[in-house]
Order: C-alpha cells, then structure tokens, then sequence
C-alpha cells in the first residue's frame, strides 16, 4: 500500500474501533439496566435502538470501504454487494427515524401540561413498540428498490451507466431515473430532518422560558433546581444537531456522487463523513445525559472487582479453622 491508502486504512479502522466499542457500550449498559430491574425512560428504548442502527451502519458500510482502501479487489460478489448496501440504507434510514422519534419525544416530554402536546404524553409508552415495528418494516420495504440497483464488482469497462464504490457498483439508467430515485429515498429522509429541525426549535423555546424562569427564582433568592428533563433535552439537542450537521453535508456530497460520477477519494471521503455521527454519538450521549452517567456508574461499580484488604485475608474464620483442626486429628 501508498501512503494515501495507509492514512485511508488507518483513519476508516480507528473510526470502526471507536464507533463500534461505543455503541455496544451503549447497548450493553441499556441491556444490564433492563436485566437489572431498573426503571428506564421511555427515550432510553430509542437511544438502545439508535445505538444498534449505528453499529449496523458502520458495519455495512465503513469495513467494506477500509478493505478497499487496503487495495483488496472483488472481496464480494453480486450477493454480498447486494446485502452490505441494503444492510447499510436500512440502518442508516432507521437512524434517521430513531434521532427524529426521539426529538419528538422528548418536545412532548418538556411540553407545558396547558399544550395540546400534553395529552399524548401518557400515551407514549404503549406505542413505542408498534411504531419500532412500523419504522423497521418501513425502510425494509422502502430500500428494497436497492436490491435491484445494486449490480456486484465492476467488470466492464463503460463507465457510461456505472458508479463504482470500489468494491460494488450500482446501475445509473438515465439521468432522470437516477434524479427520481434520489427524490423517492431521500423524501422520508426530509421530512424527518424537518420534524427534528420544528422540534428542536421548540425544545429551544422552551429551554428559553426555563432559563428566564430560573433567573427570576435566582433574583428571588431562591435555590434553582435542574430537572433531568432540562438536561435530557439539552443532550438530545446536543444530539440532533450533530446528526443533522453530518447528514447534512453527507447528502450533498452523495447527490454530487450520483449525479457527477467522481473519483474513488471523493467516495471514501463520503463514507468517512457518513459515519461520523454513528461514530460520536455514543460519547455525546454519555458526556450530555445524566441519567445515562448514573446508569453507567451503576453499570461499572457493579462490575468492579472486590478484593479484601490483605489484614482481613490474614485472619481465619470458623470455617477455616473447622477444616485445620480435622486434618490435624487425621
């Protein structure tokens, strides 16, 4: 390998490193809080499935890409091809989904008992489920169309009608075809950025009142508490404008991919912003929410190897004691 292949291998497998370590942190704290018996959020259920969505993303779409930039040719087939690409378009539609669901969620969650948002806040834990299922069963049938695009490794030469990933490329009939199929798949994808973009706006809002609120009690001489509703909120804003500044970036840089068919360096700079957020998100999670930092030090301090101070270990029990005396009698 070059040097520009070795800085590629090296930066998509530190990505892989931290983005997977961190979300199967995330989903093996949310899995030991559950078995546990403790009481979780209901938007702890959409950070669980957000943190698989991401793993399944950096894993369809950033080990595939590293293997390319490590110059490893036709590693899949038609197959293959055909099962990272689905693999990665519905996890990264469900990540989407997810981040919106969860700014909804919490906009009702902070929303004043006055609004018209209130009366659906008691509601919210008997439809979790079915709309998991109803956003899963969505983007399976939604990025279905991508199984037929998807055509395996490049084996012609006429670029004409081809765009190559490096280890799969896809089929561009026409200019039109290729603008309508972009509309098709990135509408849901706008109206979600949509939602999270109205909801955060709100969220702000809201956060605003707080604040003019907690300085009148300030000037009261009264003690401000900060609820974990406050700091949720701030975390999940935290977190949607991370997602919406890398997705953001990353859909003008793929409909120029599209429409423009360029170099290979220009599709591994895509990848490497696709999962960026995947990447961070699990650290701004445990870094912003301080019910995820006290699932985390219960998580660690039940785990936490004991050991007995070395005066203790000196001193025998009765036990001991039994046992040493009936061997000297035998």
């Amino acid at each position: 390998m070059n040097l520009h292949e070795s800085i590629l291998t090296l930066a998509f497998c530190m990505q892989i490193a931290i983005g997977v370590l961190g979300n199967s942190f995330l989903i093996c704290l949310f899995t030991v809080t559950v078995l546990s018996g403790q009481r979780m959020r209901p938007i702890d259920m959409i950070l669980n499935q957000i943190a698989w969505a991401n793993s399944l993303m950096i894993i369809s779409k950033s080990i595939p890409q590293t293997l390319v930039a490590m110059n490893l040719k036709n590693f899949l087939n038609v197959y293959g091809c055909k099962f990272f690409f689905y693999l990665h378009r519905v996890s990264r539609g469900l990540s989407l989904s997810m981040t919106c669901l969860l700014s909804s969620l919490q906009a009702i969650t902070i929303s004043p008992r006055s609004s018209r948002w209130a009366e659906f806040r008691d509601k919210i834990p008997q439809y979790m489920i079915p709309t998991y299922s109803l956003s899963w069963a969505f983007h399976l049938l939604l990025n279905s169309i991508v199984l037929e695009k998807v055509k395996g490794p490049r084996k012609s030469r006429n670029i004409s009608n081809i765009l190559s990933y490096g280890y799969c490329s896809t089929s561009e009939a026409t200019t039109v075809s290729t603008t309508l199929f972009i509309v098709v798949v990135s509408f849901p994808d706008v109206v979600c950025v949509w939602i999270m973009v109205f909801t955060s706006g709100y969220m702000v809002w809201l956060l605003y009142k707080h604040h003019k609120e907690v300085q009148h009690i300030h000037m009261a001489n009264l003690s401000p508490r900060s609820s974990p509703e406050i700091s949720a909120t701030q975390s999940i804003l935290l977190l949607v404008s991370t997602f919406v500044s890398f997705y953001s970036s990353n859909s003008i840089l793929a409909a120029y991919i599209h429409l423009r068919k360029p170099g290979l360096w220009l599709v591994h700079s895509s990848t490497f912003l696709a999962a960026c957020f995947p990447t961070v998100s699990p650290f701004v999670l445990l870094n912003t929410d301080s019910q995820l930092q006290r699932y985390s030090a219960l998580f660690w301090r039940r785990n936490k190897p004991r050991f007995l101070p070395f005066s203790e270990s000196l001193v025998p029990n009765q036990e001991s004691d039994s046992l040493i005396s009936s061997l000297l009698v035998e």
